[in-house]
């Protein structure tokens, strides 16, 4: 059992969600775009990739959104914001050595649904005519249900996606007036069930816990109407209250946000009504049905991460398009520029617009793999991990004062280099994954709290 007031202190730390490693703060500004074409060059053309297009518009403002966003007023920006995209995916397929095969597509934003019809029928279509779709790929796209029209998910549907995802957030009024997010209950229903009847069968709601007056009754209310539209996937995350990053949480007072101790409450509650639902829980805060590819993938152990979380996707290259979009390939990590007018100047100049990268070392893979086992699984086997790739078994000796205090709170056990985290520990999963990170102690940015 872990005392009250150390679960306090762990839970207050701030500590990275690790959906890479080295987490981006760490991508080098200086990084060449001439090595990036080498890495695209170098692929393994039988491989299989995957594309993530980020669509940075959005109709409304959230305010407690901390993600790459510009509000859609006017039609033109968009429509060169599609034309742009056009180009950067030529620009991209023309640096392969080949006509490579997708295995999964995700478009997420911003609001991707902002979209007209015809933008995004031109955007597939570029898409198709440069890389091969797999007959198995898993197609998704975020979706704000306010702002939806149905020609566009008549598109979704007609373009084979299997996947659409909803930011829920909280149907509690108050809390929704508080992050100017209003969609009551019935609107999303709506929505899904718009996206059910066009033939996207499966169905994300994404929640957050630690809004402003949110309580523990707001959040237990919510789940119980999600439960009642039968998602297939829930992902339950912790606001990030980064008010010095995102200017717009500027507008939610700090009195009104929830204590770490009620913030801890809101996600074990939810937690646990999920479970009783027929949720499985996956990882530290996803949720999924039992026949959920999601659930497979857990219990087989074949869970991976990234930066879009916890997915099913096997690709080891990652292809980010669109501006401020983080891609990944064997080689190493980029993201392109985040600014709209000088993302699209680099692609109309014929340049990869690359923002910073980072090349991994030996030592960077390995953590990387460590750390993803045990934000996907909740343990790791040190000792066998570091031998697959050619290292001593006291490979992690860094690591070894941080394990102990860690095991003497009782976060986890390790005993022969075998490490697993206690049913107690599970939301301290972050902090134990801290202790592989050898970069989180040189640098600056500010992370989310642990819990």
């Amino acid at each position: 059992m872990i005392a009250a007031e150390t679960f306090a202190e762990y839970a207050r730390a701030n500590v990275p969600r690790y959906t890479s490693y080295p987490t981006a703060p760490h991508f080098k500004p200086d990084f060449c775009e001439a090595t990036y074409r080498r890495w695209l060059g170098a692929l393994e053309p039988k491989q299989p990739i995957s594309l993530y297009l980020h669509i940075p518009f959005c109709r409304q403002m959230c305010w407690y959104c901390g993600c790459n966003m510009k509000l859609a007023k006017r039609r033109e920006p968009v429509a060169d914001y599609v034309a742009n995209l056009l180009l950067e995916i030529d620009l991209i397929a023309d640096a392969m050595p080949a006509r490579m095969k997708v295995g999964g597509l995700h478009f997420g934003g911003g609001t991707p649904t902002v979209l007209a019809p015809g933008q995004f029928d031109a955007i597939m279509a570029g898409l198709r005519k440069r890389f091969i779709f797999a007959a198995e790929m898993e197609a998704a796209i975020e979706c704000d249900p306010r702002t939806l029209d149905e020609k566009v998910v008549k598109s979704i549907g007609a373009h084979g996606f299997t996947r659409v995802s909803f930011g829920v957030q909280e149907f509690d009024a108050a809390v929704q007036a508080a992050i100017n997010r209003i969609q009551p209950p019935e609107m999303v229903e709506r929505a899904v069930n718009q996206f059910r009847g066009a033939g996207v069968a499966n169905v994300n709601f994404d929640l957050i816990y630690g809004l402003p007056y949110q309580t523990v009754a707001t959040i237990k209310r919510t789940i119980m109407h999600c439960i009642a539209m039968r998602p297939n996937r829930i992902a339950l995350f912790g606001y990030a209250h980064v008010p010095w990053f995102a200017k717009n949480q500027r507008k939610i007072p700090e009195n009104s946000l929830p204590s770490t101790k009620e913030r801890a409450a809101m996600a074990a509650e939810a937690a646990r009504l999920l479970v009783a639902a027929g949720y499985t829980a996956i990882g530290i805060d996803h949720f999924a049905l039992a026949d959920d590819s999601l659930t497979v993938a857990a219990k087989t152990e074949k869970l991976r991460r990234n930066f879009q979380g916890y997915t099913t996707d096997p690709a080891e290259t990652l292809i980010g398009l669109g501006a401020t979009s983080i891609g990944r390939t064997p080689f190493g990590y980029v993201q392109n520029i985040g600014e709209t007018g000088a993302w699209s100047r680099a692609i109309q100049s014929g340049r990869l617009p690359v923002a910073r990268g980072h090349e991994t070392t030996r030592d960077d893979r390995l953590r990387a793999r460590v750390i993803e086992q045990i934000m996907c699984f909740g343990k790791a086997d040190l000792e066998k991990t570091g031998r697959a790739l050619g290292y001593p078994p006291n490979w992690y000796a860094d690591a070894v004062p941080a394990l102990r205090s860690l095991v003497a709170d009782g976060v986890l056990t390790c005993v022969s280099g075998k490490l697993s985290i206690t049913a107690d520990g599970s939301a301290l999963t972050r902090i134990v994954a801290s202790a592989f990170d050898r970069y989180l102690e040189t640098e600056n940015a500010k992370h989310s709290v642990a819990v």
